[in-house]
């Protein structure tokens, strides 16, 4: 049935709604003779032809319903879109030996596809999961008077219109009511004390306890008196050579520094290894 419905896809709303709107409201509608004979056509010999004809003719009901949703903040066109897919399953599953007309069973699907599309993107936390709670959501939004918070007459008459408790109308009308908060938005500033604190931030960081963090700045500043001290023992030729050697980020060669001190490599490289032993029983003893 893809295949047939090439030109649906070219009509998908895009940037141009008014345009696509337009286009849709021109298709002619179908007569309940016509409809019935492409409906057959569909139902017992696969006529995919039939089945384009069939939902072109039918895509200004879906621009219909589409616009009855736009109270939820949600793009038109991606109502119209999800609305169309609605169409196109209804199509496929519609048996014209039933005796109804397709508008009839299409609105079913579209509304179902639609109702999905708001779930999933209305909130980024679900507010409604089971399809009782989805029943709720869509009855309460319509059944309510005002933007405001509804008083206990009216959640009383909306609980037992729609056969539940009162508690659980109270618990929809607080999901609906609510709103997103970004996971890890920015701390407020001096400037906005009364913003919102991101849930990122009531976290713990484990990745550092303040008392390690002390503890090992403590150990880090004793180790270094304790090697300055140690170092204050060598005779200035070794504390350079141990510098050179050691604590620059261009380190010496042997040989450099026996250049520099007219003496061999070997004779460098034994006064390096006894300067280090000088410091390692040093850093002991302190």
């Amino acid at each position: 049935m893809g295949t047939s419905l090439q030109l649906v896809e070219h009509l998908t709303p895009g940037r141009d709604l008014d345009a696509y709107v337009q286009n849709v409201s021109t298709i002619p509608i179908l007569t309940p003779e016509e409809e019935r004979e492409l409906a057959e056509r569909l139902h017992f010999e696969q006529d995919l032809d039939a089945a384009r004809q069939l939902v072109m003719s039918h895509l200004r009901f879906v621009v219909h319903i589409a616009r009855s949703y736009k109270g939820y903040g949600l793009p038109l066109g991606d109502l119209i879109q999800e609305g169309n897919v609605g169409l196109m399953k209804a199509v496929k599953r519609f048996d014209p030996t039933v005796g109804v007309r397709l508008v009839s069973f299409a609105v079913h699907w579209i509304k179902a596809e639609m109702h999905e599309f708001i779930l999933r993107n209305w909130r980024i936390v679900k507010v409604a999961t089971t399809k009782a709670q989805r029943k709720l959501f869509f009855n309460l939004r319509s059944q309510k008077k005002s933007l405001g918070w509804m008083n206990n007459d009216e959640v009383e008459a909306i609980a037992e219109d729609l056969g539940v408790d009162a508690a659980v109308v109270r618990q929809m009308e607080g999901r609906m009511a609510a709103t997103d908060m970004a996971f890890d938005a920015p701390a407020a500033d001096d400037s906005e004390e009364s913003a919102p604190v991101a849930p990122a931030l009531f976290l713990e960081d484990k990745s550092a306890d303040p008392a390690e963090l002390l503890e090992e700045q403590d150990w880090e500043d004793n180790s270094n008196r304790q090697l300055a001290a140690a170092m204050g023992q060598l005779d200035e030729r070794s504390r350079d050579i141990l510098a050179q050697r050691w604590l620059l980020d261009e380190k010496a060669t042997l040989h450099e520094l026996a250049a520099k001190y007219e003496v061999s490599a070997e004779r460098i490289r034994q006064l390096e290894k006894n300067a280090m032993k000088k410091i390692k029983n040093a850093l002991v003893v302190i």
